[in-house]
């Protein structure tokens, strides 16, 4: 059974930096995708970034886009890295795991989910 675990989120001033992680436990990592994905309150969840495991292949979403960067850390990590945060940035984050290397950016195409990570953005 894949676990996930997200971590790394807190307060931030605009214009900061913040770096999120993810650990994957249990299944096997290779050949599949990690994907992040964020939902504001009183909105729905939003595709943010997606990779290939390995790291090979990432797509973003407009909005993050040159801001985040999506990657691989240690065998069973994988990263968000943001910057040049803006308020509208502030939501829960959440680490999203499936086995396929299809670039879903659809929540529904995503089995394994992690428990999401508050970031707060202050203007």
């Amino acid at each position: 059974q894949v676990q996930l675990a997200e971590s790394g989120g807190g307060l931030v001033q605009a214009g900061g930096s913040l770096s999120l992680s993810c650990a994957v436990s249990g299944g096997i990592v290779s050949g599949s995708r990690v994907g992040w994905f964020r939902q504001a309150p009183e909105k729905e969840r939003e595709f943010v970034a997606v990779m290939t495991w390995n790291g090979g292949s990432k797509v973003y979403a407009d909005s993050v886009k040159g801001r985040f960067n999506i990657a691989r850390g240690n065998a069973r990590t994988a990263y968000l890295q943001m910057t040049s945060l803006k308020p509208e940035d502030t939501a829960v984050y959440y680490c999203a795991f499936d086995r396929s290397l299809i670039l879903w950016k659809t929540e529904d195409k995503y089995e394994y989910w992690g428990q999401g990570t508050q970031v707060t953005v202050s203007s």
